[in-house]
């Protein structure tokens, strides 16, 4: 299952990313931006509190459409995106609603909640005890979002995601991740 998230992430970001660099016209219609980042991976001291898998690094990538709910200070917009290990260890794909907020001097906020799916272990009789047991396939996954916007299409930001089952199964030890994302704003 590993090879096929990863398999899956890449070729519907390389899709997408087709479909963008083809016709300009149809990503500003269909994308609000695109990200990718570099993320530590199983964080200690986190939201999850401790560390079982490897230090690594994992590449994070990312969709934003631009279907978007308006609220006062922000939109919640659609998102897709993936978080590869290239350790292989713990892999995942997620869909979210995300809140995000600008400011005038150009810093933005984000705010999401949605699901993940992931190639880890759940736990229980034959799971790897070098591995987080995160209690089932699918996890809700909580994006933060904290940066500034360069210029008009421009993006860094600090991006930090945790996954978890929120004590709905047995085993929920939790998986952090933390790092820095460049975005293009279409």
């Amino acid at each position: 299952m590993n090879a096929l998230i990863r398999a899956a992430t890449i070729c519907g970001f390389a899709a997408v990313l087709a479909v963008g660099a083809a016709n300009a016209a149809l990503a500003d219609d269909l994308l609000y931006a695109l990200k990718i980042g570099v993320l530590a991976h199983d964080v200690p001291d986190l939201w999850s509190g401790f560390q079982v898998e490897h230090d690594a690094a994992d590449i994070n990538i990312e969709a934003q459409f631009a279907a978007a709910w308006a609220l006062p200070w922000g939109a919640i917009r659609p998102v897709v995106g993936g978080t590869i290990n290239t350790r292989g260890d713990t892999s995942h794909a997620y869909i979210d609603a995300r809140w995000q907020g600008d400011l005038p001097s150009g810093i933005f906020f984000g705010v999401g909640l949605g699901a993940a799916i992931h190639d880890g272990e759940t736990g229980g009789a034959g799971s790897d005890p070098d591995m987080k047991w995160l209690g089932s396939r699918v996890l809700f996954h909580i994006p933060l979002e904290v940066g500034y916007h360069i210029d008009a299409h421009n993006d860094l930001s600090v991006y930090f995601e945790h996954t978890s089952n929120a004590y709905t199964q047995k085993y929920n030890e939790g998986l952090d991740r933390i790092g820095v994302r460049y975005g293009y704003r279409f």
